[in-house]
Order: structure tokens, then C-alpha cells, then sequence
């Protein structure tokens, strides 16, 4: 049965925290920037020391800084700092200038430590992942159960085949999935199959090409600028499967952002790259779960607004799961190298991973 991991806060009777300093609040010397010597934050639970009380920056993403407003730390990107925002300064994170950055702070099994040397210990297309997987089916459950918020982000790839089209939309319908972050490309395609029965002009069953089929993407765009919005194309064209008809029937959000190389795009698409990321990071504050799937630049850049913990409303806090899915060694492991130190890699293809995803659960 899956448990939760205890968090273990500090120790703030010791001497390294009762001695240590308050942490400098300096004032912002204008909008989008930070004084100098400001302290940037990581993927780690963060406490500050502000008038002798420790406190814990509960709303963190890595790589912005912290404000102090109203008796509490506010994690904000620099695009969103204000003219005299109170902001820590310092950059030791061992409490000496009143910051402790808390990475060990999650409860472990013990680890085997019979063998000093061990073969088959990086995550590769040679690893095993039917250990995964089963963690994965009880990480899921458990969310389910207990009000988690599990994200999904998903490239294109996820919608070139009928099968895991039917598989994740049966994950939408039987609470899985709580937010869906994609590109124009996941939409499209996804869409295009509902419509035309293709993903980029080849059959989502059969991976045969069709007679014009490069036109059918733009064909799916064209329809659905023509009725002005996706629930509206989906409703006038009974479009009757897919996974962002799943999302609108049964009322789960999805998130679709631009790139420099869309086609189109759709009418729910953000354009604009800082609204795109808010919208994104309104599901990351919540998010429990993060699962991303053949998509290299929106999984990092979604785990790269995703913190190691999440503060509940009853003040518990627990770890946030992150997974990586790709067929790639280097893009499942990728999220390591930017800093997002607690994904897990999985290296398969989409396809085979949502079937797999489906019959463990039941569905």
C-alpha cells in the first residue's frame, strides 16, 4: 500500500538556527529587479528567518526570488516584482545569513548498503521498469483517493495512435487526470483524429498515409477557427473521442501554449509566452503528481516551476512525484541536468506507457 514519506522539519532548537542572523529584507530599487546580492530560489523547501521565527517560503518554484509581504515569504518571478518589495538577500544557505535551504527533509527507506559496487544503477533503455510502474499505479490510486492533483503534460506523439488516445481519455474519465498541459501541436492532432481519423495525415490505426493527409491537420485547424473555439468544433462536428474531447466532457482544464513554430494556432492557444507560464504555474501550485510525456521543452519547463514539496491546507507537507516519459535516455534524465533533482525517468514510448498506465489500473 502506497504512504505518504514523513517530512522531517529542522531542528530549529540547535545552535546553528537560534544564533543565526535575521535574513536582509532589502527593498526592490525597481519593477523586475532584485538588489543586489539577492537570494534565488531552488527546487528545496526554504526557510527564512524574519524578526527571530523561521519561516518557510510555501509556494516555491526554483530560479526566482523571495519577497516578504504581510508576515509571510512569497516566492515571484522577476517579471512580477514590484518597486520596494522587501527581498531577501544572501547567498549561504546553511541559516548563517538567516536562510536554510532544507534539502534533506523527506523520510527514506533504508538503503542496501551490503555492496559497495553494483552494476544496472542509471536509469536506461536497459533498466527494468516494472518496479516503476507499480509505484506508479499506487501513486495514482492514493492521489485519486486523497485529493491529489495529478498534471499531466503531453506532446504531439500522444495522439498519433488510437489506442492510447482511447487509454488516456479513459484516465480523464475515471479521475486521473486533473490538468492537461500541452502545445498547439497535442490539440491538433489529437483533434484531427477525432475528425479526419489521422494524426498528421496518417491513419491513428492502421499508421498508414492518406491520399493529401498533410493537409489534414490544417483542414482540422481551418474547421476549428471557423467555429471559433474547441468545444464548439467538438460539439457541432461529433467529434466523439480523443483526449481533448475527454478533457471538455468531462470539465478538466487544459493548458495549450505557442511556439514560434505553430501552425494555426487554435482559438484556446496563449500567444503570449508570460500568460502561457502563469496559467501554467496556476496548476503547478497545486499539482501533487507531474507526469511528462515525448515532450522535452514543456516537461522541463513545467518542472522547472515544480518544487519538491507541497503545502497542503492542513499545513502538512509532502513530496511532489514527478515522471519523465520519452523514448530518449538523454530527455528522460534531462530534468535532472536543469535541477529538477526528483523526477523519475521512464524510457518507453507513449503509447506502450499509457496502455500499460491503463490495464494496471483496471481501466
Amino acid at each position: 500500500m502506497f504512504k505518504l514519506p514523513k517530512y522531517i522539519e529542522p531542528d530549529f532548537s540547535q545552535s546553528q538556527f537560534t544564533e543565526a542572523p535575521d535574513v536582509r529584507l532589502l527593498p526592490s530599487p525597481v519593477d523586475k529587479a532584485a538588489p543586489r546580492g539577492f537570494h534565488a530560489t531552488s527546487i528545496y523547501p526554504e526557510y527564512f528567518k524574519v524578526d527571530g521565527k523561521w519561516l518557510l517560503a510555501e509556494d516555491s518554484r526554483m530560479d526566482c526570488v523571495p519577497v516578504y509581504e504581510n508576515g509571510k515569504i512569497y516566492v515571484r518571478e522577476f517579471r512580477n516584482i514590484k518597486k520596494g518589495d522587501l527581498i531577501a538577500v544572501g547567498r549561504s544557505e546553511d541559516a548563517s545569513e538567516g536562510i536554510y535551504v532544507h534539502a534533506d527533509c523527506f523520510e527514506r527507506e533504508e538503503e542496501n548498503k551490503a555492496a559497495t559496487f553494483s552494476f544496472r544503477q542509471s536509469r536506461s533503455r536497459e533498466t527494468g521498469f516494472s518496479c516503476d510502474y507499480r509505484q506508479l499505479y499506487e501513486l495514482l490510486r492514493h492521489e485519486k483517493e486523497n485529493g491529489g492533483y495529478i498534471v499531466w503534460v503531453m506532446g504531439p506523439a500522444c495522439s498519433f495512435d488510437a489506442e492510447a488516445r482511447e487509454c488516456f481519455a479513459r484516465l480523464v474519465e475515471n479521475g486521473y487526470v486533473n490538468a492537461l498541459l500541452a502545445g498547439n501541436a497535442l490539440a491538433t492532432h489529437d483533434l484531427e483524429g477525432g475528425f479526419l481519423g489521422t494524426a498528421l495525415g496518417m491513419d491513428i490505426h492502421t499508421q498508414e498515409p492518406h491520399e493529401n493527409g498533410h493537409y489534414n491537420h490544417l483542414d482540422t485547424i481551418n474547421c476549428i477557427n471557423t467555429y471559433g473555439s474547441i468545444p464548439r468544433f467538438i460539439e457541432e462536428e461529433h467529434i466523439e473521442d480523443g483526449i481533448i474531447h475527454a478533457c471538455v466532457k468531462n470539465n478538466v482544464p487544459f493548458v495549450l501554449n505557442g511556439s514560434i513554430r505553430d501552425d494555426g494556432p487554435l482559438p484556446e492557444v496563449y500567444e503570449h509566452t508570460y500568460q502561457g507560464q502563469d496559467t501554467i504555474r496556476s496548476h503547478v501550485r497545486k499539482a501533487t503528481t507531474v507526469i511528462g510525456m515525448a515532450t522535452v521543452l514543456h516537461t522541463i519547463a513545467t518542472g522547472n516551476m515544480t518544487p519538491t514539496y507541497r503545502v497542503l491546507e492542513d499545513g502538512t507537507i509532502r513530496p511532489v512525484y514527478f515522471y519523465m516519459v520519452d523514448t530518449s535516455e538523454f530527455a528522460a534524465n534531462k530534468l535532472g541536468d536543469r535541477g529538477s533533482l526528483s523526477a523519475k525517468g521512464i524510457v518507453t514510448n507513449v503509447q506502450d506507457f499509457m496502455t500499460n498506465l491503463c490495464k494496471g489500473l483496471g481501466l
